[in-house]
């Protein structure tokens, strides 16, 4: 464990950080609860992203995807139609918050990078040096046909764009270094070839926070040499441990150190009076999440076949997935699909469990349920013993689900020592303990600063 020492050599307690996820598509919310409001009216963000600062949160998480789901040729029951483009909301919530981190998910297959480098400065600069961007990619040809290039990218050729679009893209921020104009700027790679002048002044960080998600070897290696936080699956004390010492492993060959890349596992919380009062709230969530209709889904997801024949009260289907199928459009299925009904079968039979007992027992759940007192102690043991740096926390409603984590686990947080009793710096970065890059020196042949026409005053 690396326990962090004062300047008279007492340790102090590792803090923690955490972030808001404004959930995109998803089979977390339950959309059944009379609390449930809108996804898609700014009102929402606003409330989400308020409590979150007054939690004194690091950062607001706005997931994103670029083309809705389709099942069986229809938009998915589960996507959400109508959500504005994310960036677009940071920069109005920017003006509703003082000190909150703004995080973006933005493509790095179907985008250009002068383009949205550009879009994050300008946020960056807007907000006071809150800007974030969490970097994912594509492999499907459906969300492709969104976009003129079309097609895809096989799986480690996305991994390789997305490390030279983030280069790039620091390339650019980099272009300026103080001065009142840009340096000239010139990046030419496998997948990107530009050149010119950036449009943006160096923003306030430097360059923006950036995320990655992935949880994959390739997604690991990416974040260790490029990322800033790994947005992680892995929420067991064990699994996170093991996750945590690998990631922070290999930033050494980066010339990084552990404390440059902040692991951050996506998490769901149930609180209750008492421990049997969350067990049951949970359960009654679960149950919400999935309903007889969301049994059915889930299980064509994996199976690849029409199987709205089944009741969701009854037992798996005994015909095999078709591993070739495309019923289920803009998803990415999870693992080998004979793999995965083979497992299910194995528990459903061993537990005479139904399909949607299955569902259920299989696909996402609540990492932490209890009282605020014994949820504040996991997430702190968590974090103390090296399974995480922090948790990025994803509510069950919108836009209301953390309102009762910020009152009542936030406070006890802070009595117990791990977690901040209020804003010490401006800036996301401030926030997160990590430096602001500096720009590289002005080239000796560079023109001198103030002399190119256009150039930037005041």
């Amino acid at each position: 464990m690396n326990t962090p020492v004062n300047d008279v050599n007492t340790p102090v307690k590792k803090q923690i950080h955490l972030a808001a996820h404004f959930p995109g598509v998803n089979a977390t919310t339950v959309w059944a609860d009379p609390r449930s409001r809108s996804q898609i009216d700014f009102s929402s963000f606003e409330h989400l992203a308020r409590t979150a600062e007054r939690g004194l949160f690091d950062f607001f998480f706005l997931a994103e995807g670029l083309r809705l789901r389709e099942h069986k040729g229809r938009v998915h029951d589960l996507d959400v139609v109508g959500r504005p483009e994310s960036i677009t909301v940071l920069n109005a919530l920017a003006a509703v918050t003082e000190r909150l981190g703004l995080a973006a998910t933005v493509n790095a297959t179907f985008n250009e990078p002068y383009e949205l480098a550009r879009r994050l400065g300008t946020l960056d600069h807007l907000s006071g040096g809150r800007a974030a961007w969490n970097v994912v990619t594509s492999s499907d040809a459906f969300t492709g046909e969104n976009f003129r290039r079309g097609g895809y990218l096989d799986r480690a050729d996305r991994y390789t764009r997305a490390a030279e679009f983030v280069a790039t893209a620091r390339e650019l921020w980099d272009s300026w270094d103080g001065g009142d104009a840009p340096l000239p700027f010139a990046h030419t790679g496998r997948h990107f070839d530009v050149s010119g002048e950036f449009g943006v002044r160096r923003s306030p960080q430097g360059h923006p926070v950036v995320i990655q998600a992935g949880d994959s070897d390739e997604g690991r290696e990416f974040a260790a040499s490029a990322a800033d936080i790994i947005f992680t699956r892995h929420g067991t004390l064990e699994a996170g441990r093991e996750f945590y010492a690998d990631v922070k492993r290999r930033l050494v060959a980066y010339g990084r150190r552990p404390g440059d890349l902040k692991i951050m596992p996506g998490v769901t919380l149930v609180l209750g009076d008492t421990a049997a009062e969350a067990q049951e709230k949970a359960a009654e969530v679960r149950r919400l999440q999935v309903s007889p209709q969301n049994a059915i889904l889930a299980l064509e997801q994996v199976w690849g076949r029409d199987l709205s024949a089944y009741d969701p009260d009854g037992p798996l289907p005994d015909i095999d997935p078709d591993p070739e199928s495309h019923l289920v459009q803009g998803r990415v299925r999870i693992g080998d699909p004979l793999v995965v009904a083979a497992k299910w079968r194995a528990l459903a039979a061993a537990k005479g469990l139904s399909i949607r007992q299955t569902v259920i027992e299989t696909t996402g759940r609540q990492s932490f349920i209890g009282t605020p007192q014994s949820v504040a102690a996991e997430l702190d043991e968590f974090v103390q013993t090296d399974a995480a740096d922090g948790f990025i926390l994803i509510p069950h409603l919108t836009p209301g689900g953390l309102d009762d984590f910020v009152e009542r686990v936030v406070p006890l947080l802070q009595e117990r020592g791990s977690f901040r009793t209020r804003y010490e710096g401006t800036t996301l970065r401030d926030h997160l303990g990590l430096p602001r890059p500096v720009a590289p020196s002005a080239s000796a042949d560079a023109p001198a600063r103030g002399t190119r026409a256009g150039a930037v005053k005041g």
